[in-house]
């Protein structure tokens, strides 16, 4: 099985909140409750208001080896849940195998002429389509696993201009991100963002997203890039609402771990887009 190199965006499921914007740095550490938002530099809250803070403050700092079970976990639940997406959800996004398949439905009748077996055609081809995601992003998980998500600290936390952050809540690691930098062309890549399911819908997504930013402007980068296969709209409209600008994508997409046979292809399709928000002209 053909592995591609840690450059690969995967993308999994973000929930899109508003809130306002936070500075800081790299080595800077992040605290973010659902009423406010400051940095470590900023006075915290006072007293009276301190233990109620507490209960829903969001931390971000930078990746620990301690993190790396709960990262992991987070990692590979988010890509999980993108096995019924793709299957079911993401048919919805294909015209061309949605006529395909009904075509095939048609077809089934006319070679067999029986009604009980073209009505369970379209099960069949459901059926079809999750086994083959099954597979595929199966594949894409061991790939990430052995690469990148395998030693966090080489791949992200070592090399000058990326780092890898996890956000934390109540003691417990709610969320990752990494940005990986590109000096051919003076980007910075935001990558891996996932947030723990028992935790969506507070706003932890986009404050990962904000780190990723902040990251990239202390380091004088010129824009900030990512490719995402998410089905779901929530991950898009996260993207815009930080400002990103689609700029194109593939509806024939290959993710690591695919094949390309066939069988593959006719079950299995994703689609890859791509965005970029400038932050200075070079």
């Amino acid at each position: 099985m053909h592995c591609s190199s840690p450059k690969m965006v995967c993308e999994t499921k973000i929930v899109a909140d508003e809130h306002d914007a936070i500075q800081g740095n790299k080595k800077d550490s992040i605290i973010v409750s659902s009423s406010q938002m400051w940095t470590s530099s900023t006075p915290a809250p006072n007293p009276i208001e301190e233990n109620d803070v507490r209960k829903d403050t969001v931390f971000i700092r930078e990746f620990e080896r301690t993190d790396h079970v709960e990262v992991r976990r987070i990692f590979y639940e988010g890509i999980m849940e993108r096995i019924p997406n793709t299957a079911f959800r993401g048919i919805l996004q294909q015209s061309q195998t949605q006529f395909l398949y009904v075509f095939l439905t048609l077809m089934c009748f006319v070679v067999s002429k029986s009604l009980t077996l073209t009505s369970c055609a379209p099960f069949v081809l459901m059926a079809a389509r999750y086994f083959y995601s099954s597979k595929v992003i199966h594949n894409y998980l061991a790939c990430a696993l052995r690469t990148d998500m395998a030693d966090i600290e080489e791949y992200y936390m070592k090399p000058t201009g990326s780092c890898f952050w996890v956000a934390v809540l109540e003691g417990q690691v709610v969320g990752i991100v990494a940005a990986q930098g590109r000096e051919d062309d003076n980007t910075v890549e935001l990558r891996r963002m996932s947030v723990d399911s028992r935790f969506r819908g507070k706003g932890i997504a986009k404050v990962l997203g904000r780190r990723v930013l902040e990251f990239a402007v202390h380091n004088n980068y010129a824009a900030v890039v990512l490719g995402t296969t998410a089905v779901k709209m929530a991950a898009h409209k996260l993207y815009e609402s930080l400002g990103f600008r689609r700029t194109g994508g593939s509806e024939d997409y290959m993710l690591p771990g695919m094949s390309g046979s066939p069988l593959e292809r006719l079950f299995f399709q994703i689609r890859y887009q791509r965005y970029r928000l400038q932050l200075r002209e070079e």
